[in-house]
């Protein structure tokens, strides 16, 4: 059965998944849904009433929120386990994702990377109060990260798992920011964890690119 990943290239959350499928060696149609579009194809939303991304279609089965997606495609396909057998490793896996969701998207990506990244690039006007937020939140959730995370190579011990990529996938974008570089060079464990994670060719595989400016 083939499997069709619906998601906007730029998205994070896309990202996470096409991270997951690269680690796993599996081939996939992308099918391009812009989210932010004024109109969300009708048929997209049959797929996903809320009308976010992704959404993996396996056959005639529908999946979307990005953590059931990737612990789907983790289960049922071969390729490198991507979540420990270790019971407390796999808790801290789901903690860190938890964490990632709840606490890290918007200050690194939504404030940081679009108000010092985006917005220049596409030469539209930043907004410095909530760069200066994001800053500052982000600065508690990566000592928050660098606390929980294992005194190992990857975030929950020796081998990689799907914390790593969902994490992965915000830090590409917010360390393109250099005060966002800057705080991820004040915490040794996650730069360290970030230049062996960015080495690896599932994630040069699934770069986007930043958005082009209109002309």
């Amino acid at each position: 059965m083939a499997l069709i990943l619906h998601g906007y290239r730029y998205s994070v959350y896309v990202r996470i998944a096409r991270l997951v499928l690269a680690e796993k060696g599996l081939a996939y149609e992308q099918v391009e849904v812009n989210p932010f579009a004024a109109d969300v194809p009708a048929d997209y939303l049959a797929l996903h009433p809320f009308g976010r991304v992704p959404t993996l279609v396996h056959g005639g089965f529908v999946l979307y929120e990005t953590g059931a997606i990737t612990r789907y495609v983790d289960r049922s396909f071969p390729g490198p386990a991507l979540q420990p057998a270790d019971r407390k490793r796999l808790a801290r896996m789901d903690q860190i994702m938890g964490v990632v969701d709840a606490y890290a998207y918007w200050p690194l990506v939504r404030q940081v990377f679009v108000h010092d990244v985006i917005r220049p690039n596409m030469g539209t006007a930043s907004d410095a109060a909530e760069l200066a937020k994001g800053l500052e939140a982000a600065a508690k959730v990566l000592d928050a990260l660098e606390a929980l995370g294992a005194a190992d190579s990857w975030l929950t011990g020796p081998d990689i798992s799907l914390a790593d990529f969902h994490l992965g996938a915000m830090v590409a974008y917010f360390a393109q920011s250099p005060r966002g570089a800057e705080l991820l060079a004040e915490r040794p464990r996650l730069a360290a964890w970030w230049r062996r994670l960015g080495a690896r060719p599932s994630v040069a595989a699934t770069e986007p690119g930043l958005p082009v400016p209109a002309r």
